[in-house]
C-alpha cells in the first residue's frame, strides 16, 4: 500500500457514518430466494435449530439426511458444541443474542420454512466502520446447497449499504472448508494469526480474510451470477 493511501483523509460522509451506526446493529430481516435471515429469537428458534444440528436424521422437502456426526459436520471448529441437551444449546444461543456488539441471525430455508442455521454480525466497531461475519453454522440438510452463499451475500450487501468499509471473516486455520468458502465468496486472505485462541483445550491459529467496500462493487455482481 502506498504512503498516500495510508495517509488518506476520509470524506465527511464516511466519517459521519461512525456516528450513525450503533454498537449493536439494528435488527432487520434479510430475504433472498433460498434463505431468509431474521434476528435470532431463542424461544422461537432453539428447538428447531437443535433438531437440525444434534446428529439426528433429518427430512426436509427434497432432502433426507441419516444420523450423522454433528461434531464433524458442524461443531468441530466452532467455539462451542456439540451440545448434550437443549438446555446447553439454549445457553449458547442466549450468549449470541446478548452479545453487546453482535446481531445473531437465524437462517430460514425458504422452501421448507424451517430454521437451518445461524450467522452473526459480530465484533462490530462502528468507530472504525468494520464488522465481522462469524459464528456461522448450517445443518447438513442445506450444506453445499447455496444457503451459506446467499446468506453471506445478503449480509455483505446489508453491511456495505449501511456504510461499513471493511467486513471480516475469520476461521480456524485448519478449517479448510471455511477457508475455501471465504475465497469463493470474494474475501481476500490476509494471513494467519498464530496461537490466537485456546478453544476446547486446543490451540487455534486463526486465518483472517476481509472484503473492502470498493471491492464489493465488482464482487456483488459475481456472487449474483453464481446465486441467481
Amino acid at each position: 500500500m502506498s504512503d498516500s493511501a495510508v495517509a488518506q483523509v476520509l470524506s465527511d460522509q464516511v466519517l459521519s457514518n461512525r456516528l450513525l451506526l450503533p454498537a449493536k446493529m439494528t435488527p432487520t430481516t434479510l430475504s433472498g430466494s433460498r434463505v431468509k435471515l431474521v434476528p435470532l429469537d431463542v424461544a422461537r428458534d432453539s428447538q428447531a435449530l437443535f433438531s437440525v444440528s444434534n446428529g439426528s436424521s433429518l427430512d426436509l422437502p427434497g432432502t433426507k439426511v441419516s444420523d450423522y456426526d454433528s461434531d464433524a459436520l458442524i461443531w468441530r471448529f466452532m467455539g462451542a458444541g456439540p451440545f448434550a441437551n437443549i438446555n446447553a444449546f439454549e445457553m449458547y444461543l442466549e450468549a449470541l443474542v446478548s452479545n453487546a456488539n453482535g446481531l445473531a441471525m437465524c437462517v430460514y430455508d425458504i422452501g421448507s420454512g424451517r430454521p437451518v442455521g445461524v450467522a452473526t454480525f459480530m465484533n462490530n466497531f462502528p468507530e472504525h466502520l468494520k464488522v465481522e461475519l462469524g459464528n456461522i453454522w448450517y445443518s447438513p440438510v442445506v450444506q453445499g446447497k447455496g444457503a451459506n452463499l446467499e446468506a453471506t451475500y445478503l449480509m455483505l450487501e446489508h453491511a456495505f449499504s449501511l456504510g461499513y468499509r471493511r467486513v471480516e471473516w475469520k476461521c480456524d486455520a485448519s478449517n479448510e472448508r471455511s477457508r475455501r468458502a471465504a475465497l469463493r465468496m470474494g474475501f481476500r486472505f490476509e494471513g494467519v494469526q498464530e496461537f490466537h485462541f485456546i478453544v476446547k483445550e486446543r490451540n487455534r491459529d486463526t486465518a483472517w480474510f476481509r472484503m473492502l467496500d470498493h471491492e464489493w462493487h465488482s464482487q456483488k455482481g459475481i456472487l449474483e451470477s453464481i446465486i441467481y
